[in-house]
């Protein structure tokens, strides 16, 4: 819709008093876990849905020889759970245009951009490194250079240098062969009324065949020894795609357990508590990791995964016999 401040989707928010959902609660191990997902929470959030209602693909995660699973929301559950039709916004012309065209008919743009242009990524990536995000466009204003967009796990404006830098608009990006980015739009619609077992029963016929944090185990020295050998800064980017990774998913496991439980479902208190060990284990894992790459000490490291291991099962025998 048209506002006095330029376009809109969702009405009455305010990037200085939003409300992030209680599964980004600073309480929890994982406050944040990939950008992506995180987006998809708090978009739900502000539609007033629970975004725990359709997590149950975590229970799917894999562990893929380098890294765990970058877990997202599939595309055919927004759908299903929530009646959002997500598809890919075909780029030709300015993008702010393909936006405005797509926020007149109700319509967020999911776009992939440079989080060097974020403000709210002070402190990590803004004005410091170029690394590749999702924002979820919700207020877009050209006359006056804002936007204000979902991102990770909040509801952020920017505007003036940093929204020409969203945009591609700055005079060193311009180039000829600028690659347009990647941009999906959503479509709201109403939800089909799944079954709320349906999902999780359709995730869990996708786990993976071995325990994934056992086929970490065989692979974990070789990995560190060579996370040792580089650069302090990699050792962040190899902890995020691992133990933050498997570590979130199983915590956003935990809380779609919980709300099943709300929905009348029973007998989940079990394996709630096995994801939440996953949860916390991986945390402590990861000042355990930091610890082997100082001291040059590796092979405790397989040890020290075998509650994890344990857990996993733990839950997926809880699930499974169901």
């Amino acid at each position: 819709m048209m506002s006095a401040s330029g376009l809109c989707v969702l009405s009455g928010l305010d990037p200085l008093n939003f409300v992030p959902h209680a599964v980004h609660g600073q309480d929890r191990n994982w406050p944040e876990t990939n950008c992506y997902t995180d987006l998809w929470i708090e978009i739900l959030n502000a539609r007033g849905l629970d975004p725990r209602a359709a997590l149950a693909f975590t229970a799917a995660q894999d562990f893929e020889g380098d890294h765990f699973t970058f877990f997202k929301y599939p595309l055919e559950d927004l759908e299903a759970a929530y009646g959002l039709s997500v598809q890919e916004l075909s780029i030709f012309d300015r993008v702010e245009t393909h936006i405005a065209q797509q926020m007149q008919r109700g319509r967020l743009a999911l776009v992939e951009v440079d989080s060097f242009y974020l403000p709210d990524t002070r402190g990590v990536s803004y004005q410091l490194e170029h690394t590749k995000t999702t924002i979820a466009i919700n207020r877009l204003d050209v006359a006056a250079r804002e936007v204000d967009y979902f991102h990770n796990a909040g509801y952020f404006t920017a505007s003036g240098d940093d929204y020409d830098g969203i945009f591609q608009k700055l005079p060193h990006q311009q180039r000829d062969d600028n690659l347009f980015p990647y941009v999906e739009f959503v479509k709201f619609g109403t939800a089909a009324g799944l079954p709320q077992s349906a999902l999780l029963a359709k995730h869990l016929a996708k786990r993976p065949a071995t325990n994934p944090l056992s086929e970490f185990a065989k692979v974990i020295v070789a990995q560190v020894e060579d996370v040792a050998a580089r650069e302090p800064a990699y050792f962040h980017k190899y902890a995020f795609n691992t133990l933050r990774q498997v570590g979130a998913n199983f915590e956003l496991l935990a809380a779609h357990l919980q709300w099943m439980g709300e929905q009348g479902e029973s007998g989940l208190e079990a394996a709630i508590a096995s994801c939440e060990q996953i949860a916390s284990s991986a945390k402590a894992y990861q000042f355990q990791l930091a610890r082997a790459v100082a001291r040059k000490k590796f092979e405790p490291l397989v040890a020290q995964l075998e509650p994890m291991i344990a857990a996993y099962d733990s839950v997926m025998n809880a699930l499974s016999s169901r």
